[in-house]
């Protein structure tokens, strides 16, 4: 944690009162009393109110020595609690959004998991069968995008006052985007395509690690995730040079995603990239992902800002996504990955897979039992087990009350189906554990160490199995290639440090691992490395040393989880090998705030999301506080009220601290826990929902605003009420919600306002949106004011 910077904004009582005057540490003070100037520093700010007015004669009498030294201790003392608070308030505040952003993470491989599950059901939605979803996942190559001048077919108006680009790209080409993306000027959706051709050819012809060196350039520049920010990409090349020969660049993977210009910032890494191959080098990131595009906003501005030729551009970035490159090595010493590493990562392995085979890293490859080939025991052995105690793997069960908090540390991503086992049942029934952080050893293979190492941490070397009427020892098999190179892009792109030494199933996010100090010494010692430069996280700093300095991690999007909230940051390596960071912060408004009002922003927006949170679990949260409030008194303690919130949410926040801001106190100290809902409400009330359908629509709208816009081909912004009521119906079925039939069928029904059997989903998403109710009023006075003015 850096050191706190002393902050102007501390109060200055007027000459001639009787309270301290205090000002930011140094600085020296200027008071005009009875007429006679004084001038004193930090040491001799407080006197008595008689030597502050002055003596009758109109002289002023000077602080005795204890006096002064007591002023300063006071001020000191003031001033530390001062900080240390607002210390916490900056820490709760990102451990709000931090929370937040991973839940969301989490929830994205749960839709994924609902897609697979629409897949191996043969979903026939309106009669269109598993295409629906299949060509999200698994898209079959369009006969015109085949044909490789495709997009000269495309005409360009002579209307349009953009860039026109040649190829091959000149510096007079990508001089012209930038200053067209200045200028807030879009590209054609011609050359769009046809400079996404040029990146794809490239792209095939490059290895899965780039190895650079310093000798042939003075420095080399590494930045990590943008998401979007144009801004942050522009002052960077301000800051540090445009990409040349001279000022080389890696880019560590998250280009695109939560920000509302990512299609311009990749455009603009990929014309360098062709424009200088050997100097411009893009790492892959964990949202170069087209199933993660899809929640985080990459797809949805494709297809707002190229409505004709948006699919042909998704899929071409698709493509190109997996063609990226995972690592970057510098003089065989410095290994850059987007995520981390893993106690399996093996870059020998890693060099030699196909890595655009791996279009998506949130799709866990099939395995089944046969695959294994240890015997039909085994698999009569599963098939017993999974008829006598299996429960659905999905992240939300059916009896959501009964979860505790450690039901947090055991979830770890997407649910399967697993083909070997029966598939005569629910989804509840035949889902099988198979984790987005690693891929788990079948149920019936019970992994057992051998005696001779019972320390063994993370290997198994011996697999007990059922053989006839014992177990048997026999060697654990290797997983299919496929399996092996999948898991070796996931724990690249997905993983995060921990300080803990080992390697374990990163929980908080659903993918990748935690790998501590000793996998990282063993991976550098291994190959000859000396430091892992990954991103992957937002810093406050951007940029954090852990590892005893053996790992870095590098964020460079500024503003990232609010405005103020946190500095980006890039790092310039040369031949020493020793890197230097540099930080900056995009703004037109935060210099001119104070760290107390950046503070107070950035916490502001926190609460409100998690007020959202709060909201969009209510039954559950209600149900639970409902079992301590057997009296129905309204009330519970705050233990009480701070376990109910753990144990549903499973967010991992100082819930005790945060109290004040999200609920009240009654007069004997216990919680009004109603009031934990009073500020918000939904955006369109429809007294047709029930209670419980409403909760599920609250808290899976995203999900079912991205299944909706995948029905919604034409992008008319409709749907049919049967492809509503089918598609509800296996969602449900999928997160094990108990939604009767007839709700569903009577929501459609409300919802088709005009009655001809189309759903306006734009309208039917506003319905289920929190609102503030504070938000309403500002609104409504802004209205109204806007009214009287131009009346």
């Amino acid at each position: 944690m850096p050191p706190a910077r002393c902050d102007p904004l501390l109060p200055v009582c007027e000459p001639g009162t009787s309270l301290p005057i205090i000002m930011g540490c140094g600085t020296s003070v200027a008071t005009e009393t009875q007429g006679k100037r004084v001038e004193t520093g930090v040491a001799g700010l407080q006197w008595s109110a008689q030597s502050v007015a002055g003596s009758k004669d109109g002289t002023v009498k000077t602080p005795t020595p204890a006096l002064t030294m007591k002023a300063a201790v006071l001020i000191q003392r003031w001033y530390r609690r001062y900080v240390a608070r607002l210390e916490m308030r900056r820490r709760y505040t990102w451990n709000i959004f931090q929370s937040i952003e991973y839940a969301g993470e989490q929830d994205q491989l749960q839709l994924s998991s609902f897609f697979s599950f629409m897949l191996d059901n043969f979903t026939q939605l309106n009669g269109n069968g598993p295409d629906l979803i299949s060509q999200l996942l698994d898209p079959v190559v369009d006969p015109w995008l085949d044909r490789e001048t495709c997009y000269n077919l495309i005409p360009v108006p002579e209307s349009y006052t953009g860039p026109r680009l040649s190829f091959p790209l000149s510096i007079s080409d990508t001089n012209a985007l930038l200053s067209a993306f200045k200028e807030q000027q879009a590209l054609h959706a011609r050359y769009v395509l046809q400079l996404l051709y040029e990146t794809k050819k490239l792209l095939k012809q490059m290895p899965n690690i780039i190895h650079l060196s310093t000798s042939y350039t003075k420095e080399i520049t590494i930045c990590g995730d943008l998401h979007g920010r144009l801004d942050d990409l522009l002052l960077i090349f301000y800051k540090n040079g445009l990409p040349s020969a001279e000022t080389p660049y890696v880019f560590n993977g998250d280009f695109v995603d939560r920000g509302k210009k990512s299609i311009e910032v990749v455009i603009l890494l990929f014309a360098y990239l062709l424009l200088y191959p050997d100097y411009m080098h893009l790492n892959r990131g964990n949202h170069e992902d087209h199933i993660m595009n899809l929640r985080y906003g990459f797809t949805k501005e494709v297809m707002q800002k190229y409505k004709t030729h948006g699919r042909e551009i998704l899929q071409l970035f698709q493509d190109i996504f997996s063609l990226l490159p995972v690592a970057t090595v510098i003089d065989g010493k410095i290994l850059i990955v987007h995520g981390g590493i893993s106690d399996q990562t093996d870059l020998d392995f890693l060099s030699s897979i196909d890595r655009h085979k791996v279009k998506s890293a949130l799709r866990f490859p099939r395995r089944s039992l046969e695959q294994l080939d240890l015997g039909q025991s085994c698999r009569q052995a599963k098939r017993m087990r999974s008829t006598d105690s299996s429960r659905p793997s999905s992240s939300r069960s059916h009896s959501k009350n009964q979860r505790t908090p450690n039901l947090r540390k055991r979830r770890c991503g997407l649910s399967r189906q697993d083909s070997a086992a029966s598939t005569s049942s629910s989804s509840s029934s035949s889902s099988s554990s198979s984790s987005l952080c690693s891929p788990r050893t079948p149920s019936c293979l019970s992994p057992r160490p051998c005696p001779s190492s019972p320390s063994m941490p993370y290997n198994i070397n011996v697999l007990q199995v059922p053989f006839l009427d014992s177990l048997s020892s026999v060697p654990p098999p290797l997983p299919p290639q496929h399996e092996r190179e999948w898991k070796q892009i996931v724990d690249i792109l997905w993983s995060d440090p921990k300080t803990q030494e080992g390697c374990s199933p990163n929980t908080f996010r659903g993918g990748g691992c935690y790998f501590g100090p000793d996998v990282t010494q063993r991976l550098l010692l291994q190959h000859g490395l000396q430091l892992l430069i990954r991103s992957h996280e937002c810093k406050q700093e951007g940029y954090e040393l852990c590892h005893g300095g053996q790992v870095i991690t590098i964020f460079s999007a500024s503003n990232y989880y609010e405005e103020g909230s946190n500095r980006g940051a890039y790092i310039k390596v040369g031949r020493e090998l020793v890197p230097r960071f540099y930080q900056y912060q995009v703004s037109r408004t935060t210099r001119k705030l104070t760290l107390t009002q950046r503070v107070r922003a950035a916490e502001g927006s926190a609460l409100k999301a998690l007020k959202e949170k709060l909201f969009s679990h209510r039954t559950e949260l209600m149900a639970g506080f409902q079992q301590h409030d057997q009296n129905n008194t309204g009330n519970v303690s705050v233990s009480e009220w701070a376990q109910v919130l753990e144990s549903v949410l499973r967010l991992d926040l100082p819930w005790r601290t945060l109290r004040p801001h999200l609920t009240r106190l009654a007069a004997d100290g216990s919680v009004e826990y109603q009031s934990c809902f009073e500020d918000m409400e939904a955006g369109i009330p429809l007294p047709q929902v029930t209670p419980n359908l409403a909760d599920t629509l609250f808290r899976y709208r995203t999900d079912i605003e991205i299944i909706f816009n995948i029905i919604d081909k034409d992008h008319s912004g409709l749907i049919s009420t049967e492809e509503f009521r089918h598609t509800w119906r296996l969602f449900s079925a999928h997160l094990g919600v108990d939604i009767d039939d007839r709700a569903i069928d009577d929501l459609a029904r409300s919802i088709d306002f005009n009655k001809d059997g189309s759903i306006d989903f734009t309208e039917f998403l506003e319905a289920f949106r929190v609102v503030h109710k504070l938000d309403n009023k500002d609104q409504q006075l802004n209205g109204k004011i806007d009214g009287e003015k131009y009346s």
